[in-house]
């Protein structure tokens, strides 16, 4: 990835906030919901499509700020990881693997973006 271009590096990102989306909308509805009826918790996903057109765009503003809040899905991912068991135990590892390849990618893209903005010619 250190030399993906700053356009497959976005469409990673969008990738990953994509899948995290549907990821987070069918475990707390469908797959795996903490109790029945429980499908408030599928809102964790309303920033990550707020931030899809910003990012979509490649605003490096929204990837600075994204670089930060993704983490918040990492950390939500390794807490029930580490506490849930069968079938949410593995979206949450699926959950864990998209965050951190986002949080890659990002991080690959603001670098990127601001060593050709800094670069003469």
């Amino acid at each position: 990835m250190p030399s993906a271009s700053p356009s497959s590096l976005r469409r990673i990102v969008v990738a990953c906030f994509v899948a995290l989306i549907v990821l987070g909308i069918a475990w707390e509805t469908w797959l795996a919901p903490l109790r029945p009826g429980a499908w408030l918790l599928s809102l964790k996903v309303v920033p990550l499509a707020f931030a899809l057109p910003g990012i979509a765009a490649g605003r490096v503003r929204a990837y600075q700020w994204w670089s930060m809040l993704i983490l918040g899905y990492l950390a939500e991912g390794l807490v029930r990881a580490a506490s849930d068991a069968g079938l949410s135990a593995r979206l949450a590892w699926a959950e864990i693997a998209i965050a951190a390849v986002a949080f890659t990618a990002i991080v690959l893209y603001v670098r990127r973006v601001r060593r050709d903005a800094l670069q003469p010619g």
